[in-house]
């Protein structure tokens, strides 16, 4: 089942490689600027208003292709951002919080929510397989000046 809210792995190879760590501050910050403008004070996830949204780099993974790719940069509030980043919340012991987050966001229970991490943690094993990832930053293009 496909949820409003989901787990994203990041595959262990593409860990610390990002936007933030790719582009100057000032291009993340205008991509940044852009998807808040975007969310008009609302999580792009579950539509909480808040006027502290984080950025989140939305990726696709290929594996027949290995390729990583940017699918858009969304506002999202600390409570689907730390769902999103389940595992980096399980190790800095908040994983309780966020699966309460889920559930209610994507209005299952608990079993369902057992279901999407094990999911989330078959396709991560899958990608784990992948030794090197390409990047397509394509969606970037939309930006680009003439």
């Amino acid at each position: 089942m496909r949820y409003k809210l989901m787990i994203e792995l990041v595959p262990d190879g593409c860990w610390y490689s990002n936007l933030r760590t790719i582009l100057s501050r000032k291009q993340w910050d205008f991509l940044k600027a852009d998807a808040k403008r975007r969310a008009n004070g609302k999580c792009m996830i579950c539509g909480k208003k808040t006027d502290k949204l984080d950025a989140h780099e939305k990726w696709s993974y290929d594996r027949e292709n290995r390729m990583q790719k940017l699918e858009d940069i969304l506002a999202v509030c600390k409570d689907c951002h730390s769902v999103i980043h389940m595992e980096r919340t399980q190790l800095m012991g908040d994983a309780e919080r966020a699966e309460d987050h889920f559930m209610k966001v994507n209005n299952c229970s608990y079993v369902e929510m057992r279901k999407a991490m094990g999911i989330a943690n078959e396709e991560h094993q899958k990608n784990n397989q992948v030794s090197e990832w390409l990047l397509d930053l394509s969606y970037l293009k939309r930006f680009a000046k003439d």
